[in-house]
């Protein structure tokens, strides 16, 4: 990337990782603190507080995304950040859980991933597109390690309003970042195509698909990961020991098999191979008994999750040049559905048959993923920037 596209999207990343942040980083606290509010003893609340993030998030991500393909990303971007930090303040004003659920809806409702990814295409070329969403798909695993880490002791520090505090001054932080540092873009309104016509694409369905099952998976699989750690002889407070190395040496191993995918134009065998490596790690969940082999699922996974949080939403921008804010808008809804799905069924298949029944569930939505896509044809081939069809000139 040259310097500008890296700093676009280097800024990009740190916008959308902070929204991931502000879901994440309540996950390993914020049980523990609801027991004394009221309400908090009903486990039913409790999981709707958290989960109201992603619901909202889910009815905007279409509408957002469709509207920054018609007036630009940055106006997009910097509304979906004040409510962010509207939501965050108003959580922190309130500890009551009726109020933070509200809060928590505010900030959902700013849900401009879909806008964060068309703009990161909008801002690079074709030739570094993935390696880009690579960047800001690692967002997310860096948001969720850093959350396991530093989520006890900023609460044990300013407790759980000093957290919402802390993300509503990233959240202007943010703000003057997309205000100051960031180009606006001119949208071509007279080139988008329609809703319909985004929705029902063949290859958007296919990866609309890939990242339900992708999402579905992965949070159905932590909801029994912890407890084969614990189970392991690992407590609680130190996975974050095991997740953090394994999410850094998984970028480092990821980055080389998505640079040859690039190079070799082999970016549908790189899909297949990632889908694999999913599959093999849900296998290897069902005989571990150790922290390293658990461990060790839990690198191949996380080098399979993050080429594919590389690969398809590039992809996904390349199928839909002319309405890539709505065909994001309508892959992020679908990622949040994914979400929301596999809690609920990892949840129901946890208590009627058993933790490892997870993983069972996983490999067979794996397996027709990985059918589905087989007979993908390869991706179609990136545009020849201009320096590069001189050089071989």
């Amino acid at each position: 990337m040259n310097p500008s596209e890296l700093r676009s999207t280097l800024a990009l990343a740190g916008i959308f990782g902070l929204r991931m942040l502000g879901l994440f980083l309540l996950l390993p606290v914020f049980s523990i603190h609801a027991r004394g509010l009221p309400g908090g003893e009903h486990a039913l609340w409790v999981g709707l507080t958290l989960g109201i993030f992603n619901i909202i998030q889910a009815c905007f991500y279409i509408p957002l995304g469709r509207l920054s393909d018609r007036i630009g990303r940055k106006p997009v971007v910097l509304w979906g950040l004040s409510l962010f930090v509207a939501g965050a303040l108003i959580c922190a004003a309130q500890d009551d859980l009726l109020w933070i659920a509200i809060g928590r809806g505010v900030m959902g409702a700013g849900a401009v991933s879909a806008a964060i990814s068309a703009w990161v295409a909008d801002l690079t070329r074709e030739q570094v597109r993935t390696r880009a969403m690579a960047l800001v798909g690692g967002s997310i695993a860096l948001s969720f390690a850093l959350s396991l880490v530093i989520a006890a002791p900023i609460y044990r520090l300013i407790s759980l309003s000093g957290i919402f505090i802390v993300l509503a001054i990233l959240g202007v932080a943010a703000m003057m970042v997309t205000y100051f540092v960031l180009p606006s873009n001119k949208p071509e309104v007279n080139a988008q195509a329609s809703l319909k016509e985004v929705f029902l694409r063949p290859e958007l369905m296919r990866l609309n698909l890939g990242v339900f099952v992708l999402h579905a998976t992965q949070v159905a699989m932590f909801l029994v990961v912890p407890r084969l750690l614990v189970q392991a002889g690992l407590p609680l407070a130190s996975h974050w020991e095991i997740y953090l190395p394994v999410v850094l040496l998984s970028f480092f191993l990821m980055a080389p098999i998505l640079i040859f995918g690039e190079k070799k134009q082999k970016m549908r065998t790189i899909l297949l191979l990632a889908i694999i490596l999913l599959l093999l790690a849900e296998i290897l969940f069902t005989k571990t008994s150790s922290v390293i082999s658990i461990a060790i699922a839990l690198l191949i996974y996380f080098v399979g999750f993050n080429l594919l949080e590389a690969l398809q939403p590039s992809l996904v921008s390349r199928f839909a040049k002319e309405s890539k804010g709505t065909a994001l808008g309508v892959y992020n809804t679908t990622q949040s559905i994914g979400l929301f799905s596999g809690a609920a069924l990892g949840g129901y298949l946890m208590d009627s048959h058993g933790d490892l029944s997870v993983f069972v569930m996983g490999a067979a939505l794996l397996v027709c993923w990985l059918i589905i896509a087989w007979s993908m044809s390869e991706m179609p081939a990136k545009a020849v920037d201009s320096k590069d069809q001189a050089t071989k000139i």
